[in-house]
Order: C-alpha cells, then structure tokens, then sequence
C-alpha cells in the first residue's frame, strides 16, 4: 500500500534520513473500490444524483438536436410555403371597409409560385347560435363560429371531405347560401349523413350543408367552424366588422418570400398600404430558436440535478471521512501524508461521478433512441455529447471531493487513534 521509510541513511548534519512514502496508482484506486463497495447501497445512491444529472444532460442536448431536424422538415412542408396578408385599412381600419377587391383570388392566383389562395374573414354575429332546426328554445343552438371565405381560401386550406365537396366561384359569385361544415361540428349539431340533404341555420338562416371537412392541411379552425361563401356573408351580414379579412396564400417551396413582398401590389396598385404580407420566418432562425428555447430549459433542469448529485456525494464522502478517523489515524501513523489522504478521497468521490456519468450517458442514449423510435424520427447525438457526459461526472465527483477529502487531511494521527 504504502511504500515503507527506509531508516539509517544519514544526511550531510549527521541525522537520520527517512525516504517519502510513495502511494503507487494501482494502489489507490484498489483502495477507492474497496471504499466504495465496502457500502455498495450507499454508494449507489449517493451516484444517483450524478446519474440523473448527465442523463438529463445527454437526453436535452439529442432530443433537441432530433426535433430540430423534425423542426425543418414540417416547416418546409407547410409553413415555409404559406403567406398571410392582413387587411390593416392603411392605418385606418375604422373608416376602411373590405380593402381586398371582389377579384383578389384572381390576382393574387395569376402571381407567379402561387397554388391557391383566398380571402377569409370572421363573420361577426349578433346571434351567433347555429341550430340544425328552425325552431326550438336558443340554448339548444350550439356557438359556433361561422368564418366566410372565397372558393380559394378553401381550396389553400386543402381539406379532405368525409362527404360531399366544397363551394366554388359560382356559389360565392352568386350569393348561394350553402356551408361547409367541419367533422367536429357536424357531430355536435347530429349531421351524420348528407344523404338526407341537411342544413343548418345560422341566425336564423338556412344554409344547405353541402360539404363535410374531416381533416385541414392548413386553417385548422375550419374543423370547428361553419363556412359560408364570401359573397353570401357580405350581402347577408356586410363587411367584416371588428375583426379584418385576411388572405391565406400557399405557394411553391421557396417563392413565399418573392410572392409576399408582391401581394400588396397585385391586389391594389394605388393603395398597397392597405395590405400587411406576413411571410414565413427564415427556417434556420426559427431551428435556432426553438432549439436555444429548449436547450436554456433542460439544461437548467440538469444543471440542477448535477448539483443535487454534487451535494449529495459531497455529504456521503463528508460522512465517510468522519466514520473512518480511525483508519486516517492509522493511515497517518504508517507513513501516509496529507496528500495521499487527499488522493484517497477524492479517488472515492470522483469513482463515484465517473460511475454515474456512465450510468447516465447510457440512460440518455437510451432516452433519445426510445423517443425517436416511438415518434418515428431519426435520432441525433453529437458524438462531442456522449464523450464529454462521462468527464461532466468525472468533474462532478472531484469537485464533491474537495471539502471532505480536505477536511481529512486535517486529522491529526495521536487524536485519531486516541478515539
């Protein structure tokens, strides 16, 4: 364990020479194992900070690196291919009624990278109840929103149709008073069937029910809503009212920023102040943001949890220092110096960490591969993560060491062995 003094060597003053105890490596981390197994339960409790400490750390940093590349496949599906124009009135919404023209589908669809795209506004009621049924008491109707659109903005909202189909440029050019209804409404208002040619009433109104919209690409809202034709709200109930009319434009991958700053211009010449575009965000800085989001969050949770599992190798190892003064004493006696009791510890506690930032690394890998197998993504793990995570603990452990092992080396060896 510790090498012996060797005694009668005489120095230049004539005295005796003792050669410096030597504590050799393989030495100390027997002696580091046998301290930690002596209490394996101890032990393995004590790492279970540590453990959950790099395990968070290893699972943030790969499940955000996975959902980034979700992130920026979905984002180049949908959202970088839509553009959003408001209706801002030039400023003056007030005393500006619809500034989008009758024909805005028209110019906006003759634009080029353009697919579809149509005006849609909420259509603002007095009695907003929609009943299935002429007549019966109003707290039997259901508040449900009605949302007037152009054929265009039902088509850019590419829904599927459980039955039927939507309206088109001649029920809108026309005034027809049909609806389109969402799954989730049709429920509520007992429509099951548009065999039986039904309808609904919408203050009081009646509108054909020609269309069943069971899923949206775009405009979710329109599973829950009813949908008239533009034309048919504005004779019936005028222009937009509180809230203004926007336009929903779906566009070719990579043209939504060209078609936005267009758009204006191509629906009034005179007046493109009346018209706010809103593009879709630049995909690299919405990854970097959502990602910097979850990295701030997680990585704050496993900060935490390393160091809980910091204080908690600390006390154990604080603990341990006090249950062997007895052995500190004896180790003193035989020739051990401060710095092998300083290394004795500090071996125990930084086994410790690196157990635990083992332990961990594994379960965060494992974390990852768990997530990315049940949502059917591609896992990503930088290999910089699962090297670094074990050197976290490692660090972890030596710096829970550090007060204990230093409290030890200020035992002195005849107190200790007089207990």
């Amino acid at each position: 364990m510790f090498g012996l003094p060797r005694r009668g060597a005489r120095g230049t003053r004539g005295t005796d020479r003792t050669a410096p105890t030597r504590l050799a490596a393989r030495d100390l981390l027997a002696e580091a194992v046998s301290g930690l197994l002596q209490r394996p339960a101890r032990s393995a409790l004590t790492a279970l900070g540590t453990v959950l400490g790099v395990g968070a750390f290893v699972a943030v940093l790969g499940l955000t690196a996975t959902a980034s590349s979700q992130i920026d496949a979905r984002f180049d599906a949908l959202s970088a291919t839509e553009v959003t124009v408001e209706d801002v009135g030039g400023g003056r919404p007030g005393a500006t009624g619809l500034s989008f023209p009758a024909d805005a589908d028209r110019r906006i669809g003759q634009l080029n990278g353009v697919r579809a795209a149509g005006v849609y506004w909420p259509v603002d009621l007095a009695d907003d109840t929609v009943r299935a049924a002429p007549v019966g008491p109003r707290r039997t109707g259901e508040q449900v929103a009605v949302v007037a659109a152009s054929a265009g903005a039902v088509a850019a909202a590419a829904p599927h149709f459980a039955q039927g189909r939507g309206f088109d440029q001649w029920h809108d050019s026309t005034a027809r008073q049909v609806a389109v209804i969402g799954s989730g409404t049709a429920a509520r208002l007992g429509i099951t069937t548009l065999d039986t040619q039904p309808a609904v009433f919408i203050g009081g109104r009646p509108f054909a029910v020609i269309g069943i919209v069971d899923e949206v690409q775009r405009k979710a809202d329109l599973l829950l809503s009813v949908t008239v034709p533009r034309g048919t709200a504005a004779k019936l109930w005028g222009e937009p009212g509180r809230e203004r009319a926007r336009m929903l434009i779906v566009t070719r991958l990579g043209a939504a920023r060209q078609v936005a700053a267009e758009a204006p211009l191509a629906l009034d010449a005179t007046h493109p102040e009346h018209f706010r575009p809103l593009p879709p965000p630049d995909p690299r800085a919405l990854r970097g943001g959502v990602s910097s989001d979850l990295d701030q969050l997680f990585l704050l949770l496993a900060g935490i949890c390393l160091v809980i599992g910091t204080a908690g190798i600390a006390n154990t190892t604080l603990v341990a220092v006090l249950e062997r003064v007895g052995e500190i004493g004896l180790r003193r006696a035989l020739g051990a110096r401060r710095r092998h009791i300083t290394a004795q510890f500090l071996a125990e506690s930084a086994s410790l960490g690196l157990l635990g930032g083992l332990v961990g690394t594994s379960l965060g890998v494992l974390t990852v591969l768990g997530v990315a197998v049940g949502r059917n993504w591609t896992p990503v793990i930088d290999p910089v993560t699962v090297a670094a995570a074990p050197a976290i603990g490692l660090a972890t452990g030596l710096l829970a060491g550090a007060y204990p092992a230093w409290r030890a080396t200020r035992i002195q060896p005849a107190e200790a062995l007089r207990r």
